[in-house]
């Protein structure tokens, strides 16, 4: 579900009933699994009096964030405009299911999920980001051959650093995946 606009009218002035109505806009317009579409703007809008306020989403940074894996050398580097915020071993796709080369974006995530396909079936997978179809970025508590690929197309990490990179995306996050 993505989180719109939403205006609320107050025919009364005061700054408590804006807080609550600030609060309840809010409130309802959150959801999970978190998804969201990358052109459009998150914010929350209020009139009180004629007067309107607009209050920002509080994810919102100052400088872009990005996610570079490159597949030669098994490593994903975030970024936040230009400073380096995070370089982990990875674990991509093997020779026969490959992990897709483009520009991605973060579509949805969740804190456990469970992953089925040809060949496997792995519950409660930590922390998955997914970036294209069934492709994500997500932690792997199942081996520990970082650096090597060997996964069915996503890009594994270990579990600790999965959950900080979980915890630094947003839904809309670029994901540059190359060779």
């Amino acid at each position: 579900m993505q989180t719109r606009i939403r205006s609320v009218g107050l025919r009364r002035s005061g700054n408590f009933l804006t807080g609550i109505a600030l609060l309840l806009a809010t409130f309802f317009s959150s959801s999970l699994p978190t998804t969201a579409d990358p052109n459009s703007v998150i914010a929350t809008a209020a009139s009180v009096n004629n007067k309107s306020f607009k209050i920002s989403d509080s994810r919102q940074v100052s400088q872009p964030r990005r996610i570079e894996i490159d597949l030669s050398q098994q490593r994903l580097r975030a970024w936040e405009g230009k400073k380096l915020v995070y370089s982990f071993r990875v674990s991509t796709g093997k020779r026969a299911t490959p992990t897709p080369v483009g520009r991605f974006r973060i579509q949805s995530k969740y804190r456990t999920n469970r992953m089925r396909g040809q060949g496997y079936d792995i519950p409660d997978v930590p922390y998955a980001m997914y970036f294209y179809e069934g492709y994500a970025i997500h932690g792997a508590y199942w081996h520990n051959r970082f650096g090597t690929p060997v996964s069915h197309g996503c890009v594994n990490l270990p579990v600790k650093q999965a959950r900080k990179l979980y915890s630094w995306t947003t839904p809309g996050t670029l994901v540059l995946v190359q060779r």
